[in-house]
This record gives structure tokens, sequence and C-alpha cells, in this order.
């Protein structure tokens, strides 16, 4: 069994064969599927399709891109939202300066209130990072100094310095198709560095389809190629890669009931 532990099935890319992409989820031996809000104010779309399959649960957060547009909803709102059985975890939320869709002092604003919900609930950060590295670092140190919180940063594609301190504060990190990519020989390197207790696998399906698939439309089932390159760059099989990081998603999502994992 593997995890998809990132994707956004409520994105359109899926609205019109939903049950396929999940059958073919099942398929692959994909015991669960983990999809992402992006924004507080579409949450109960998400929540409607968490609702409908078993196996998939979802998150609560504002992405970087729309900090400014959700300014008004702050940690207790996110808390709220958070008591539901099928939201699993905070976010995604975080820094991208590569496309600066928001102002950088609104997604830091956001980014900390989303902190502040992961502390006080214990559900997972879901963190988006992208050309941001110093100042990632900067604030998950800050905040950890103010008490320790869950967190996965998400689609990593960052340098080693950051994920060493990440390492550090105890977080996780999640690799996607990315790490498939011909030019990606450096991240496959900081991958194969890392602790095994502190690795995942995602799609961030719609997008970023992996090797095999590039070029394509991403979706859950895909996960599986992602998990054979990291096994390929840590030296280990296809079936120790799906056994350590499926553990380590029950260990850090741990909302997610287990018998999932025990029913697969």
């Amino acid at each position: 069994m593997i995890v998809d532990s990132h994707c956004h099935l409520d994105f359109p890319d899926f609205a019109s064969e939903l049950d396929a992409v999940v059958a073919r989820a099942r398929a692959s031996d994909i015991g669960c599927i983990v999809t992402i809000s992006t924004r507080v104010r579409r949450h109960d779309q998400l929540l409607a399709i968490a609702d409908r399959y078993a196996e998939v649960y979802c998150s609560v957060g504002t992405h970087p891109h729309h900090a400014d547009e959700e300014l008004d909803i702050g940690t207790d709102e996110l808390l709220k939202r958070a008591r539901h059985p099928k939201v699993v975890a905070i976010g995604e939320a975080g820094l991208d300066y590569h496309y600066d869709n928001s102002p950088r002092d609104a997604q830091e604003k956001s980014f900390r209130a989303h902190i502040a919900a992961a502390r006080m609930s214990k559900l997972p950060l879901v963190i988006h990072s992208r050309e941001c590295d110093a100042d990632m670092a900067r604030i998950l140190e800050e905040e950890s100094g103010k008490g320790a919180f869950p967190a996965v940063l998400h689609c990593f594609t960052g340098g080693r310095d950051l994920a060493m301190r990440a390492i550090a504060l105890g977080l996780y990190i999640s690799f996607t198709g990315i790490l498939t990519f011909k030019n990606s020989g450096a991240l496959r390197e900081i991958a194969a560095e890392l602790p095994t207790d502190h690795i995942m696998v995602e799609t961030d399906a719609p997008y970023l389809a992996p090797g095999p698939h590039r070029g394509k439309r991403n979706e859950p089932s895909f996960v599986v190629e992602t998990a054979k390159v990291l096994a390929q760059a840590r030296a280990v099989s296809l079936e120790e890669i799906a056994r350590q990081t499926t553990e380590n998603f029950f260990r850090l999502f741990n909302k997610v009931p287990r018998t999932l994992s025990d029913a697969a």
C-alpha cells in the first residue's frame, strides 16, 4: 500500500471523472488520499468529496497564492473547521516567492496563523515552500521556539540547508513527480540523505505528473512512479519505500484511522 498525501481532487481537472480517478487509485493499491485545501471559503466543496469516498480525507487552509483574499480567516476559523472527522490536516499554507500572487507580508501573516492552528489542534501543517528557503527556515525556527507543531514540507524542491533545518525541527519532507525528472539529480541526492522516518510521497495532482506520465494530467494512482524513484535514490526496494512512507504518513497524519492500513 502507498498513500497519496497531497492532491487536489476538487480542481476542475477531475470534475468529469472523479469516480474513475478514485477507482484507479484503489486498483493501484493507493490506500489513502488526502485532498488539500487551497481556499477556506471553498472548503465545503472539498468536504463533500472527502465524505463521498471512505479512503479520501482533506485539510483546511489557505494557499499562499490566496493569502491576501482570506486574511480575515484566522486561527479560530481553522480550528472550528478542523473538528470535522474528515479534516486531518491544516493548510496548505506557506510562502511562494516564484509567483508572488499575494504580497509577502500577507503570506507570512497567513502562514503564522496556520502554524498556530497546527500547534493548537495537533494536526499536521501542510507547508507550501517555493523559492523562499531563507525566510521559510527563519519562520519555522521562530515559530518552533514558541512551541512545537507537526508539519510536512510538501512538494519539496528546496535546498539541502532548508531540508536539514526542517528535519532538525522534527518536520517531514514529501516528494512529488519532480523527483523523477531528469534534471532533479540534486533533489534525489537530498532524498537519499534524509532520515527514513521523515519522508513521504505525494502527487500534487493534477500537477507534476512523474516521468512516465509527464505532460499528462497527474492523478493519485501515479504516486507509485515517484515511490519507485525514491526507492532507487535510497537504494531500497519499492516495497520498503511503500512501507516506510505509509508508516510515516500514519504517524504524522494521526487522525486518519490506521484501520485503513490494516484493511489494505
